[in-house]
């Protein structure tokens, strides 16, 4: 069985981690507010999706937005406007918040009763590699069943335990050809 890449790259093969693509993927499923923060809409919208509930305030208050009711407040009425370290925080909470709300319907839609969902695996960029270096690596489809450890280091936000449990509940089911599948151009799905 194949061990995970040690020198990725080292005869000009171009790739991305898988579970970096499964992330943008699933932000995408997330559907978060598209106006940038920066434009006063973006930040109203956010703002009252982290304050419109004493949930919603107490879930932004743990993503580390800590700022007192009477800031949230001169923000809304655009007396003042947050700072640029605020602005991060407004977005690190917003996205952490929204990915705990849509966390348990996402998974519910990837699982799908135990059918799981189809998920293309497209194989990585060899144009820059010299042909005796080249290796055939063929577009793969996998039906993953087993949604709940993604969905939760994505909802946690640790790419690191994504990572792990990418490759251990989802490539690796692709058999002894797995550790192709570490690096590639693109991993797509939908739900």
């Amino acid at each position: 069985m194949p061990e995970r890449n040690n020198e990725f790259g080292k005869f000009g093969a171009r790739g991305t981690k898988g579970h970096e693509f499964v992330a943008r993927q699933l932000d995408d499923l997330a559907g978060f507010i598209a106006t940038p923060i920066h434009q006063r809409r973006g930040l109203l919208a956010r703002l009252h999706y982290l304050t419109r509930t004493d949930h919603a305030r107490q879930a932004a208050r743990e993503a580390g937005l800590t700022v007192t009711d009477r800031t949230l407040k001169a923000w809304l009425d655009g007396r003042r406007g947050p700072s640029r370290k605020n602005l991060e925080r407004i977005e690190t909470a917003y996205r952490t918040v929204r990915r705990q709300n849509v966390a348990r319907y996402l998974l519910a839609r990837l699982n799908r009763r135990g059918r799981g969902t189809r998920v293309e695996f497209h194989p990585l960029n060899q144009s820059q590699v010299p042909r005796p270096h080249q290796r055939y690596v063929e577009f793969r489809t996998l039906n993953v069943r087993r949604w709940d450890r993604i969905v939760s280091a994505w909802t946690a936000g640790d790419d690191a335990r994504l990572d792990d449990v990418w490759v251990n509940d989802a490539v690796i089911d692709l058999g002894s050809e797995w550790g192709q599948y570490e690096y590639v151009s693109n991993i797509g799905f939908a739900a």
